[in-house]
C-alpha cells in the first residue's frame, strides 16, 4: 500500500512516526510551506517536515492543492491511501478522488461533536467529560465524512490542553495503525454516517478569549486556565494589576466577597472570589517575569494576607 501523509504541526508527528515504525510504505509527505518566525523571520520547518527529513521521506510543500501542477504531482505519486492529520490546507474533491482506496483524516474529537479547527480546546473549554479520536473518510465538507472507528478518553479536572493534546496525539496514531491493519485483513467496518442533529463546531482559538472576568464561574475560569496553558496563558487582574494564571483549582469557602476580591491569602495560599465559588491559584506569573508557585509569589505580597 502506497501512503501519502499530509500534516504540519506536532500533533501530526506521532501518527507519521507510527506509520514509519510499522514499516508501512510512506512514499511522500505533504506539509505547509516553511514560515518565517520571530523578529528576524528565520525560516522554520514544520514538525512534520523535520520528521520526514530524518526518515529520508520526500517532502512536498505546495501553497495550495487547487493548483493543477500540484494536483498532477500528487497524482503521479499513485497513492493508495492519503492520510491527513492537521494539514491546514483545503483538499478539493479532485484531490480526494486521487487515492485508489480513500483519503482518511485523524480527527481529535468524537464526531459529529466539535468539527473544525480547535476540537481539543473546545472540548476542554465546554467542560466535556470525555473526548477522543476518530478515523474519518474525508469529504469536501468540513469534517462531515463517515467515521470508521472512534476511541474515547476521559478529560480529568486537572488536565491542561498540552496534556490532553499529547494523549490524543498518541491515540490518533494507534487508531490509524489499527484501521490500516483492519483494512489489510478485510475487517475494516463500514464507516458510520454522522448524525447531523448532533454536530457542533470548534472555531479557531482567538487570543482575546484568554482574557477573563472574575464574574465568570470558578469552573469556567479554571477551564480557561487549563485550555490556554501553554498558549497564550490566561490574563487576570488582581489588586489592580495584570497577572498570568497557569494553574488553579476550584474551592468553595463559607466566606465570600465581591467578584475579583482576595478572600483568603497567607504565605502559601491565594484565593480569589469568582462569580459563584472561589479559585485557589497555584502557579502565577508577574509581567516580564517567569512562572512561579504561589508560595514563592506570596513572599512579596504580605500586604495581601487576610
Amino acid at each position: 500500500m502506497r501512503i501519502v501523509f499530509c500534516g504540519t504541526p506536532e500533533f501530526s508527528v506521532e501518527p507519521l512516526k507510527q506509520l514509519i515504525e510499522s514499516q508501512l510504505d510512506v512514499v511522500a509527505v505533504y506539509t505547509q510551506p516553511d514560515r518565517g518566525v520571530g523578529r528576524g523571520r528565520k525560516i522554520q520547518y514544520s514538525a512534520v517536515k523535520e520528521c520526514a527529513i530524518e526518515n529520508n521521506i520526500k517532502v512536498y510543500q505546495p501553497q495550495t492543492l487547487r493548483d493543477p501542477d500540484a494536483i498532477e504531482e500528487l497524482r503521479n505519486l499513485k497513492p493508495d491511501l492519503l492520510v491527513v492529520v492537521a494539514y491546514g490546507l483545503i483538499l478539493p474533491q479532485v484531490v480526494l478522488d486521487i487515492p485508489s482506496i480513500a483519503c482518511w483524516n485523524i480527527h481529535a474529537s468524537l464526531l459529529p461533536r466539535w468539527r473544525g479547527a480547535a476540537p481539543i480546546h473546545r472540548a476542554l473549554l465546554a467542560g466535556d467529560k470525555s473526548t477522543g479520536v476518530g478515523i474519518m473518510k474525508m469529504e469536501a465538507g468540513l469534517d462531515t465524512g463517515p467515521v470508521y472507528i472512534q476511541h474515547e478518553c476521559q478529560i480529568s479536572k486537572q488536565e491542561t490542553i498540552q496534556e490532553l493534546h499529547d494523549k490524543l496525539m498518541v491515540m490518533g496514531g494507534h487508531a490509524l495503525i489499527e484501521s490500516i491493519d483492519l483494512l489489510n485483513r478485510g475487517l475494516l467496518p463500514k464507516p458510520m454516517v454522522q448524525d447531523e442533529n448532533k454536530k457542533t463546531y470548534a472555531k479557531k482559538l482567538e487570543k482575546s478569549e484568554s482574557l477573563i472576568s472574575w464574574n465568570e464561574s470558578a469552573e469556567q475560569i479554571d477551564r480557561k486556565i487549563r485550555a490556554f496553558n501553554p498558549w497564550p496563558g490566561v490574563v487576570a487582574k488582581i489588586d489592580g494589576n495584570d497577572y498570568k494564571l497557569w494553574q488553579s483549582k476550584v474551592v468553595s469557602l463559607s466566606k465570600n466577597g465581591a467578584a475579583g476580591q482576595i478572600v483568603f491569602a497567607d504565605k502559601s495560599t491565594l484565593i480569589i472570589q469568582c462569580g459563584d465559588a472561589q479559585l485557589q491559584l497555584e502557579t502565577i506569573q508577574k509581567p516580564g517575569k517567569k512562572q512561579m508557585p504561589i508560595a514563592q509569589f506570596m513572599q512579596s505580597r504580605k500586604d495581601w494576607f487576610t
